[in-house]
């Protein structure tokens, strides 16, 4: 299990517009990476418009909002171009990605036991250290929750 001011597990993902993306390449400025299970449903929809409505909020703190889920690229850009998405959105078709973050384990719905995303969402600050971390997110206010965090801790770094 990841803790506060340990390294990010680094990936490299194919993202939505084709374009691998790996975290190591984004050191040096502020990550959050967000965690959901399947595009186009109801959370999954709040969620990512949430984000995008934000993001020129987290760019202007330094940071870059890259959300997660086991879709494929496809998948993805219909998501993206149905709610006009502004965030990339990558493919971690195996969960070897979540597996490393502690996003994918055992889920109950319905008396189903089964595996996969838990909601969850790392800051990871310009070092590549895991910053601030949520789980078992809820999905209301979840993104002006970490904007707020964010800022919280760039001012504590000033």
């Amino acid at each position: 299990m990841l803790s506060i001011g340990d390294t990010a597990p680094i990936f490299c993902l194919p993202s939505s517009d084709g374009i691998e993306i790996c975290l190591q390449n984004l050191r040096n400025s502020f990550v959050v990476i967000y965690f959901y299970p399947k595009d186009s449903t109801p959370g999954c929809t709040t969620e990512a418009c949430d984000f995008s409505a934000s993001l020129a909020h987290f760019v202007e703190n330094g940071a870059c909002v890259l959300g997660i889920s086991p879709d494929s690229i496809q998948s993805h850009q219909k998501f993206i171009n149905k709610h006009t998405l502004t965030i990339p959105l990558l493919c971690d078709g195996d969960h070897s990605v979540a597996l490393q973050y502690g996003a994918w384990g055992e889920k109950k719905m319905y008396g189903k036991v089964y595996e996969g995303i838990l909601r969850s969402t790392f800051l990871i600050d310009p070092q590549g250290k895991i910053a601030f971390m949520w789980h078992k997110v809820k999905v209301k206010d979840h993104a002006k929750a970490v904007l707020d965090k964010l800022m919280e801790i760039r001012s504590n770094l000033a």
